[in-house]
């Protein structure tokens, strides 16, 4: 009898292991053929896969191609070139101030523009991340665009990649629902800053910076 509920048990690990191993299914690209906006608020609670490391996505930033001075298209030729060459779902990345690399996901639909991924809450290689990163607070992991692509190792060599097509660098559908997301003014720009384009999962410990007035 010992042996069997042992074996049951072990079984039942396994299987919650099993459980746990299978991964959300991957977001096509007609989720990025739309406005940057909605985009951005909806990839909120999305899971975002860089080879062996992975986080939910809790934090955004949308920016919008046309009228926003804020977005690189409104100051870059060369970005303009980017939106007109590449197809919705492509990855922008940038070195920001000669600092930090910085994530985004092209968005082209009813409005063009970009969803810059600020922070994730780490779901997968947390060791990876902790060495790459050189701390152990899982908070402080991906608590910001620098620090999120420092922890995946993304650099500009992944600039223009299509996340719609490999598993090993994509974003997955939420597996929890319902969320509720929380908008309130983009971070470290000057031109259009009154926008309520930052979007955030509410109450969660890994964004980079708390929401400072919260909108609909």
């Amino acid at each position: 009898m010992r042996n069997n509920a042992s074996a049951l048990l072990q079984a039942e690990e396994l299987s919650d292991r099993a459980g746990q191993k299978r991964l959300a299914e991957m977001l096509r690209r007609d989720f990025f053929q739309r406005d940057p906006l909605s985009c951005a608020h909806d990839l909120i609670g999305c899971e975002l896969n860089w080879n062996s490391c992975a986080g939910i996505i809790v934090e955004t930033e949308a920016y919008n191609a046309i009228g926003d001075e804020a977005c690189h298209c409104f100051v870059r030729p060369s970005t303009r070139a980017f939106l007109e060459r590449n197809r919705a779902g492509a990855a922008y990345v940038y070195f920001n101030y000669g600092v930090h690399w910085m994530l985004n996901v092209l968005v082209k639909g009813t409005e063009n523009g970009f969803v810059l991924i600020r922070a994730l809450e780490p779901t997968r290689g947390i060791p990876l991340m902790r060495k790459r990163r050189g701390v152990d607070d899982v908070h402080q992991l991906c608590s910001g665009p620098g620090k999120l692509t420092q922890a995946l190792a993304i650099t500009g060599r992944h600039d223009e990649i299509d996340l719609c097509r490999e598993e090993k660098h994509c974003l997955r559908k939420r597996t929890q629902q319902p969320i509720e997301v929380v908008a309130d003014e983009r971070i470290g720009i000057r031109r259009s800053a009154d926008l309520p384009w930052r979007f955030t999962l509410r109450g969660n410990a890994h964004v980079s910076r708390k929401v400072r007035v919260a909108r609909a």
